[in-house]
C-alpha cells in the first residue's frame, strides 16, 4: 500500500431529525438524532509513503496545518499504532464549512479510515472511533459507517435503516457556529426521549431549526421556499437545508426552479457509507493482489 496514490471520498450526512432532551451540569446538551450518509461529498487523493511526515494540499486560508482535521487525524492515528510511515494528502472540497453536513468530520474519518488500511496499522473499529470522538463529535459516524441513531451527547450509536430517500440540498450564503445555537436562551432543551421505532413512524423535526430561522433569515427564506414542494427541514445547526423526494427526478424537478445564485446540490440518502464501499473494494484488490 506504500507508494500507491488512492482515491478516497469523505461524504456528506444529513441528521434526518434531532431532538434535543436535555442539559447535563457541564454544559453539553443530550441529544436524539439520525444520521444518513449522502452520495456526495469531498474527495481526499492520499499517497502513503515512508518519510514519516503527513503533508497536506492546498493550504486552507485562515487554517494552519497542525488545526487541520486531517492532518491531526494523520498524526493521532500515527501516534496510536506507532506506525514511522507517512502521508501526502490532496483534499478536492466540495462541501461548504459551517454547513451542517459534516465536511470537516467526514474528512477527519476518511482520514483514519484510509490510512488505516494503507499503512496496514489493523486499528479496530473500536478505535478508531475512539481517536476519531477526541476530534469531534461526529466523527465516530463517519469511521463506522453505518446510518446511525445517536443517543446521549452523540456518542451511543445504534444501527439504523431510514429509507435511502433523494435530498435536494440548499446552501444558505452563511455560515452558522454550532455554539452559538446551542447556547441561546430560548432552545428547547426537554423534548421527551423516545424508543427508534416510535421516532422512525413519526414525522421528523429538528429542535434547532426554530432558533436558526430566527437568527438567520437567509436560513428562513429558503427553508420557506423548500416547504412549497416537499417536506423539508434544517440538518444539524444549518446552515443547510434539505427536502426529501422519493425519487431523483422529482428532486431535479424543484431544482430546476431554484434561483441562480443558490447554492444546492441532490443526492441520495445512503446506509452504508460510500467510504466504507470504497474501503471494502480496496481490502478485496489487496487480498487478491497477496
Amino acid at each position: 500500500m506504500i507508494n500507491a496514490t488512492t482515491s478516497w471520498p469523505s461524504p456528506a450526512k444529513l441528521n434526518l431529525f434531532l431532538y434535543i432532551t436535555g442539559r447535563r451540569d457541564n454544559g453539553y446538551h443530550e441529544l436524539q438524532t439520525l444520521f444518513q450518509f449522502l452520495t456526495h461529498g469531498d474527495e481526499l487523493t492520499i499517497t502513503a509513503n515512508h518519510s514519516g511526515e503527513i503533508t497536506l494540499e492546498p493550504e486552507i486560508p485562515g487554517v494552519a496545518l497542525q488545526d487541520n482535521l486531517i492532518w491531526k487525524a494523520a498524526k493521532a492515528l500515527q501516534e496510536r499504532s506507532g506506525t514511522s510511515y507517512g502521508a501526502h494528502i490532496q483534499l478536492n472540497k466540495v462541501l461548504p464549512m459551517g454547513g451542517g453536513i459534516g465536511g470537516g468530520s467526514s474528512n477527519a474519518a476518511t482520514t483514519l479510515v484510509a490510512l488505516n488500511h494503507l499503512w496496514q496499522t489493523e486499528q479496530s473499529e473500536d478505535t478508531l472511533a475512539e481517536i476519531g470522538l477526541k476530534l469531534g463529535a461526529d466523527v465516530p459516524v463517519f469511521t463506522r459507517g453505518f446510518a446511525a441513531f445517536a443517543e446521549g451527547i452523540g456518542e451511543q450509536l445504534t444501527e439504523a435503516e431510514p429509507e435511502e430517500k433523494w435530498y435536494l440540498v440548499v446552501r444558505p450564503n452563511v455560515s452558522i457556529a454550532t455554539v452559538d445555537i446551542f447556547t441561546h436562551p430560548d432552545l428547547i432543551r426537554n423534548t421527551p426521549k423516545r424508543e427508534l421505532a416510535t421516532l422512525l413512524d413519526a414525522d421528523y423535526g429538528n429542535d434547532c431549526e426554530k432558533i436558526v430561522r430566527m437568527l438567520y433569515p437567509e436560513v428562513d427564506k429558503e427553508l420557506s421556499w423548500l416547504l412549497q414542494y416537499a417536506p423539508s427541514r434544517l440538518t444539524g445547526t444549518g446552515s443547510c437545508v434539505f427536502a426529501e423526494f422519493s425519487s431523483e427526478s422529482e428532486a431535479q424537478n424543484v431544482l430546476d426552479k431554484i434561483s441562480d445564485n443558490v447554492s444546492a446540490f441532490i443526492a441520495q440518502g445512503k446506509n452504508t457509507s460510500p467510504l466504507h464501499e470504497t474501503l471494502a473494494k480496496y481490502q478485496l484488490a489487496h487480498k487478491q493482489s497477496i
